[in-house]
């Protein structure tokens, strides 16, 4: 699959509105789609067996979205063949008294993946110029007054990049995702968990109260990813209606980047190889 199409160019003049919420690609059958995304899953195993026995590199996979786009889902369904020793997600929620007395990275730097895993984040510090712009949050953040500018969230930009480029120039591989997904679609999801008794746990009010900031958050979306997509840390915008091809997307675009770190099994030397054999003698004739 060309992941490139849906793959967002730094300061680009992105137009959510004009991206297809409900594209599906190539593919005309879900059921092609989830037979690829059995094999992705195939691939991404491998692949982390890899990363975790070469130690060097790390994956940081970013999870962004309006509500009901299929964050956990994605989640749930995609990364279902990783190992979970080398695989941890995070879900950032309202950040607590002690978090907003540190600086806004500070709670995610906290999170970040060491060396040969996968971190997950399920939404992440973007929500710092996300819903805290949406909502005018900043003034209640511990921010001497004297900071908060009318340049603020171009700053905020800046440090995220600069951020993410420190990540690359370590080894953290980062790679954003954005579920796409229409406000019609949205509204037809959040009445189904209403219909749908083993659903209406996942139900909020505050979904409903969000979805009156609709134009708002796809302002700041757009503009925040133009704004922080790079080569070294892409984001990439998913068409989330069908879930079938969200998930398959997904696992594409993890796949090939897993895909270009070239990664393969340490080998050891002559020595070490000696060392081996002839413990596997010595194993075998039961002298140890």
């Amino acid at each position: 699959m060309d992941i490139s199409r849906y793959k967002i160019q730094s300061h680009s003049d992105l137009k959510l509105a004009e991206i297809k919420t409900n594209d599906s690609g190539s593919y005309g059958s879900r059921e092609d789609a989830e037979k690829r995304l059995v094999d992705n899953i195939q691939k991404m195993a491998e692949y982390q067996s890899k990363l975790y026995a070469q130690d060097k590199y790390a994956l940081l996979i970013i999870i962004q979205a309006m509500d009901t786009a299929g964050k956990d889902g994605t989640i749930k369904h995609v990364m279902s063949g990783l190992n979970p020793q080398s695989t941890h997600v995070h879900s950032f929620k309202q950040p607590s008294a002690e978090e907003l007395n540190h600086d806004y990275l500070w709670r995610a730097i906290k999170r970040l993946p060491e060396r040969g895993s996968i971190g997950i984040f399920n939404r992440s510090y973007y929500e710092d110029v996300l819903v805290v712009r949406v909502h005018d949050l900043i003034k209640k953040q511990q921010i001497p007054a004297k900071l908060i500018t009318e340049n603020i969230w171009k700053e905020r930009f800046r440090q995220i990049t600069d951020f993410e480029k420190y990540l690359f120039e370590n080894g953290i591989l980062v790679v954003k995702l954005f579920l796409h997904i229409s406000k019609e679609e949205q509204k037809d999801r959040l009445i189904g968990r209403i219909d749908d008794k083993a659903k209406n746990w996942k139900f909020s009010a505050a979904d409903i109260a969000e979805r009156q900031f609709w134009e708002e958050y796809q302002h700041c979306y757009q503009e925040a990813i133009s704004e922080t997509s790079t080569n070294h840390a892409p984001w990439y915008v998913i068409p989330a209606d069908k879930k079938w091809f969200a998930r398959l997307l997904v696992s594409e675009i993890i796949t090939q980047t897993m895909e270009s770190l070239k990664l393969e099994y340490p080998v050891i030397d002559k020595a070490q190889s000696d060392v081996l054999k002839e413990f596997r003698q010595k194993l075998a004739e039961g002298l140890i």
